[in-house]
């Protein structure tokens, strides 16, 4: 059996006196409400909100009491308060259908458990409810499916039903405990091996889950949601080929079945043949016409592969036939080069206010529309529009920009000339890879377009096997992390093992060059383990003037990873660990990393093309130089300015943000 482990990072995140006082008072609240004592609760819960007025815990205490207690203006306020801090709380939802079934509201209370249970399958109430109420009024099919899933609640065991509970509303570690103390009885509950794969992947530990979920489907071959589900953690793996045989084996079960058309037009993305996924993406639009989730798949699809009108078009269609489709607006603002009509903008603004408006729409409204008025040169509402986005990005993420010093401190403790030495001669020794790492929005994409416009390189993506190998050598002791500790007590053979089976799993990236780049910038972190299992491998350090690189990290809405970027404070602090992490490799191995600065390749780009080509030991060629006519698939955010000549645009963009970014500036300190 798989296990997770207790802790994120290797490190146990402990509550300070704040907290403790905090969750000591929210546990009276609680407990008056349960015995019935409402007033003292909502006293309790206001005492909590005197404190954060957005603390969503407080806020729905306070509206259950206050509907016991008959105030239901008072309870329909703190709702409103709780949708805006939390729009995807499912308890939420469920208490504002009780609030509108005690008003005599029938179909808002319809609307509002349907909501409660898509935020929180495991809210038995709100289905019960949700079906007694669809029965009244003449809905008996939608009643008997609302009956079918409080049923099939009620025969699930009470540790998962809470491990859901708490998965749902952001307790993942909880939610990992009570799951993990259920399988320990029952290790082959396939319900419970999916929802702890499910937390696995919430808390990106996806070797775990893939385990999990590949063992569940050897149970139960036919469990649909569980194929679905291996089919995800396999993408997020970036294992495409696996994702593509499983979304073939379910479209062969059923051709005509659009959710499987689908997942193969995107497997079919992923593994680079366009042709079949616009092939499948027609026919899902050919029976659904109009869905915006596919017209903005097939629209990332044609931006990816350069037909950016074509993507223009689809995005537009996406949010035409949804209008608060926040995914497509932000397509459109991430081209770069999109420029909104004032319509868009004032749909935009029209949707944002929108009560109830789920958090992912939330976010990627607030991003595109900071990018419109940055394009209006309307610089104050863009920085109010991206710092909301940014905001809500930082609250719901578990970012310690503390703990992360400390993480990268640790690695200029452990990885020490001595360590190099004991193991020079170790790994393996393929000449193959070429790492391009650094910050994101660094210009990483431009130096890799650079280079795989190269007849010998070939470009990849943002592989994350050697993150994944860093995890793993964590260990699964919480509290603790063995790495990078754990590298000095490795083989030779273990570290030449590793390096070999970083260009076995790598291959299926490749094409036929001789060399290839992984881009994944995080990897800055583990260059001393880079070195040690792949010493001949090429590393390339990506650097741009400090607050260049982080106003533009801070504008950018990544699709996973890279937290610490939702804070002006935490991004300066990312930005100046990372140079003193970078200080450290040139120290411990001098030679080993080729820096390239890019205001450098700005000003002469033939002479740090041929740096960087010296440094791989490639030969010079022209195509390098005209890098922007290479025709190959960019997924990253910069893909349409790669495609362009070099240019400046991006160069000085945060200076008329500059009234704002104090908080940058001192973070970065000397740095800014």
């Amino acid at each position: 059996m798989a296990c997770l482990p207790l802790c994120v990072s290797g490190k146990v995140v402990r509550m300070d006196s704040k907290d403790t006082r905090r969750q000591a008072t929210l546990g009276k609240a609680q407990e008056a409400l349960q015995n019935g004592d409402f007033a003292d609760s909502l006293r309790l819960a206001e005492d909590l909100l005197l404190v954060e007025a957005a603390d969503a815990e407080a806020l729905y205490v306070a509206a259950v009491a206050a509907r016991y207690l008959e105030q239901l203006d008072a309870a329909e306020a703190y709702l409103a308060r709780l949708h805006t801090a939390s729009p995807e709380y499912g308890r939420a939802w469920q208490e504002a259908g009780h609030l509108a079934r005690a008003r005599g509201e029938t179909e808002q209370a319809i609307v509002a458990y349907a909501r409660a249970t898509q935020f929180n399958p495991a809210l038995d109430a709100s289905w019960r409810a949700q079906a007694n109420l669809l029965e009244e009024t003449g809905r008996t099919a939608e009643a008997q499916a609302s009956h079918s899933q409080a049923s099939r609640i009620a025969t699930l065991p009470r540790e998962l039903i809470a491990a859901t509970h708490h998965l749902h509303e952001g307790r993942l570690l909880r939610a990992e405990e009570f799951c993990r103390h259920y399988l320990r009885g029952e290790p082959k509950h396939v319900e419970g091996m999916r929802l702890l794969a499910q937390i696995g992947m919430r808390l990106g530990i996806l070797d775990d889950a893939e385990f999990l979920l590949e063992s569940a489907v050897a149970f139960e071959p036919d469990n649909i949601q569980l194929r679905l589900d291996y089919i995800d953690v396999l993408r997020k793996r970036q294992k495409f080929d696996k994702a593509r045989k499983e979304a073939e084996a379910l479209y062969k079960r059923d051709p005509a079945n659009p959710l499987f058309q689908s997942n193969l037009a995107i497997e079919s993305m992923q593994t680079g043949d366009y042709d079949r996924a616009f092939e499948l993406f027609d026919a899902v639009l050919a029976r659904i016409p109009g869905d915006p989730a596919t017209l903005t798949s097939r629209g990332h699809a044609l931006k990816t592969t350069g037909k950016q009108e074509k993507a223009v078009e689809d995005y537009r269609a996406a949010f035409g036939a949804r209008p608060y489709h926040g995914d497509a607006y932000y397509a459109l603002a991430n081209l770069k080069t999109y420029r909104f009509t004032d319509g868009e903008i004032a749909s935009m603004r029209e949707q944002i206010e929108r009560p109830g408006l789920v958090f992912k729409d939330r976010v990627h409204l607030s991003f595109a529309l900071g990018k419109a008025y940055e394009d209006r040169e309307e610089y104050q509402d863009s920085f109010r529009f991206y710092e909301q986005g940014n905001t809500l990005k930082r609250n719901q993420t578990r970012y310690n920009a503390d703990l992360m010093s400390a993480e990268l401190a640790t690695q200029r403790e452990w990885c020490t000339p001595d360590l190099f030495a004991k193991h020079e001669g170790s790994g393996d020794s393929t000449p193959d890879p070429i790492f391009i790492l650094g910050l994101p929005r660094a210009g990483s994409t431009l130096l890799e377009q650079i280079l795989a416009s190269h007849s010998q390189v070939d470009g990849t993506l943002e592989l994350p096997n050697i993150l994944a190998l860093a995890h793993r050598l964590r260990g699964r002791k919480a509290g603790e992390s063995r790495y990078p500790e754990i590298l000095r007590d490795l083989t030779d053979e273990q570290l030449t093992k590793f390096g070999r089976d970083f260009i076995e799993t790598t291959r299926i990236h490749r094409r036929d060059a001789p060399f290839f780049i992984d881009k994944m910038p995080n990897n800055f972190r583990h260059i001393g383990l880079i070195h040690l299992i792949l010493p001949n491998a090429r590393v390339i350090d990506a650097r741009r003037d400090p607050m260049d690189c982080c106003f533009s990290g801070f504008k950018q809405l990544f699709a996973e990873g890279q937290e610490f970027t939702y804070g002006l404070t935490q991004i300066g602090r990312y930005y100046s660990d990372y140079v003193g992490l970078m200080e450290h490799w040139d120290e411990v191995l001098p030679g080993k990393v080729l820096r390239v600065q890019h205001e450098d390749i700005l000003d002469d780009l033939e002479g740090q093309v041929r740096k960087m080509l010296d440094h791989c030991g490639l030969p010079f060629e022209q195509g390098c130089l005209d890098f922007h006519k290479t025709d190959r698939a960019v997924r990253t955010a910069s893909s349409e300015q790669v495609r362009r000549p070099i240019n400046r645009s991006g160069q000085g963009a945060w200076k008329p943000f500059a009234p704002w970014l104090d908080e940058l500036k001192t973070a970065l300190g000397d740095l800014a």
